[in-house]
């Protein structure tokens, strides 16, 4: 019997007094097929270590530590280190931190692992109230993760995996897709977590990038540039950069100026724009930073 088998899950609750924080996020998967194909997804054995984020009771955590080499999770919830002590108590090779993963210091933590060098992929059920800065905060983190494969609301996946001309396609697309590869491996329906969540989920495997998509001079102002072309959705390139960078006369010139010499037309909309022509958009636009 696994930890996620219903029972399981409601015996190991009963016997703790665990009660349920809306203001974590807190939805426990009982489903011992899907855990297994998040593991097979990800692709672990004992050549990597794994960085999980929520560990909950650890039905995730146990499919994990009996592949890979070793395991640190983080646990915001203080609440459940005895239950995770307790259920996880025969792996040799997890270690829980009871930590925000946000505020931890990563590179000192995974020092730790017995062989640090091996590749680090990160697996988790992300807590869904806060999966985006989770994600940029490690995608940022000069941590080398090699592949995240990790479980989010369907419509984040969505928008983190979309292509251009699409209603998903935005700024956290190109954030993202800037350093990783971005796809959707499978859904997974509501109806097998405790509670049930309200929408359906997806499981998003992100393979780190040799090196970012496109070369730019700036990084901050190519993202700034994404998300002012995003501001307003409807409206065009051009009205969504005047708003930004001002509408005077020395402005507009500049503008013009720009948007000719990345050959991209003020009359279309921020989502049509592939990564490649935004960061062309970005470095014509340089002078007006």
């Amino acid at each position: 019997m696994h930890i996620a088998d219903y029972q399981v899950t409601k015996a190991i609750l009963e016997r703790h007094g665990f009660s349920f924080k809306k203001s974590l996020g807190q939805n426990f998967l009982t489903d011992t097929n899907i855990l297994q194909k998040i593991v097979e997804t990800a692709e672990i054995d004992d050549q990597t270590n794994v960085i999980e984020i929520g560990p909950g009771i650890g039905a995730l955590t146990e499919f994990i530590a009996e592949k890979a080499a070793e395991v640190m999770a983080f646990e915001i919830d203080d609440r459940l280190m005895p239950i995770l002590a307790d259920t996880l108590r025969d792996f040799d090779n997890v270690t829980v931190i009871n930590e925000d993963v946000l505020k931890a210091d990563l590179a000192r933590h995974i020092k730790n692992f017995k062989n640090p060098n091996l590749p680090i992929k990160v697996v988790a059920n992300l807590p869904y109230y806060i999966t985006t800065p989770i994600l940029m905060h490690l995608i940022d983190s000069k941590i080398p993760f090699t592949e995240f494969v990790v479980m989010m609301q369907k419509e984040v996946a969505d928008r983190i995996s979309a292509s251009p001309n699409t209603k998903a396609y935005g700024s956290l697309t190109i954030a993202v897709q800037y350093h990783m590869t971005a796809k959707v491996a499978f859904i997974v329906p509501k109806t097998v977590f405790v509670p049930a969540p309200n929408v359906d989920s997806a499981i998003l495997k992100m393979t780190r990038r040799a090196a970012p998509m496109v070369e730019v001079t700036d990084e901050a102002f190519f993202f700034k540039v994404a998300k002012i072309a995003f501001r307003h959705r409807r409206k065009t390139l051009w009205n969504n950069l005047q708003s930004a960078f001002g509408k005077t006369e020395e402005v507009r010139v500049q503008l013009t100026k720009s948007l000719e010499n990345a050959e991209i037309s003020p009359k279309i909309r921020g989502e049509a724009l592939t990564i490649k022509e935004f960061a062309k958009l970005a470095e014509a636009l340089l002078p007006l930073k």
